[in-house]
C-alpha cells in the first residue's frame, strides 16, 4: 500500500508515515539527492527485504557515522536528519515509503538523463 503524492513542480513530495494515513512527511528533491549522493539505502535492508525499526536505527547510525567522519560541511546530511530521518513521524512504515519514493525518483532521474542523451545524439 504505497501512498506517494504525484511529483510536484516545487520539488516537494509527501509520504505517508503510518498505516492509517494520519501522518505524513514532506520530502524535498534535495533530500532525495542527498540519499543518492551518500548511497544511504545501499546495503541497508537485509536479504529478507523487511523494513522495520532495526533498519531505521541502522540508517540513523550510518548517517551519524558519516557526519562524524566528514571534514567538510555536512549541512545536507543534517538537513536530511532534521527534516526526514529524525522527524517525529518517521517510523519503519515511513522509511519503507521513503525507499519507494526514492526508487521512483531515481527511475525518473535516469529516464530524464536517457532522454537528454538521446536528444544530444
Amino acid at each position: 500500500m504505497l501512498h506517494v503524492e504525484p511529483f510536484k513542480p516545487n520539488n516537494m513530495y509527501t509520504i505517508q508515515t503510518n498505516l492509517s494515513g494520519s501522518r505524513h512527511i514532506e520530502i524535498s528533491e534535495e533530500n532525495l539527492a542527498t540519499i543518492e549522493r551518500y548511497g544511504l539505502f545501499r546495503h541497508l535492508i537485509d536479504s529478507n527485504g523487511i523494513v522495520d525499526e532495526t533498519v531505521l536505527d541502522k540508517l540513523k547510525l550510518n548517517i551519524r557515522s558519516l557526519i562524524a567522519s566528514q571534514e567538510e560541511d555536512s549541512k545536507e546530511l543534517l538537513d536530511l536528519c532534521i527534516d526526514v530521518i529524525y522527524h517525529n513521524n518517521m517510523k519503519a512504515f515511513g522509511l519503507q515509503q521513503l525507499i519507494h519514493l526514492y526508487l521512483q525518483w531515481l527511475s525518473a532521474q535516469h529516464s530524464t538523463e536517457t532522454e537528454e542523451d538521446e536528444e544530444e545524439s
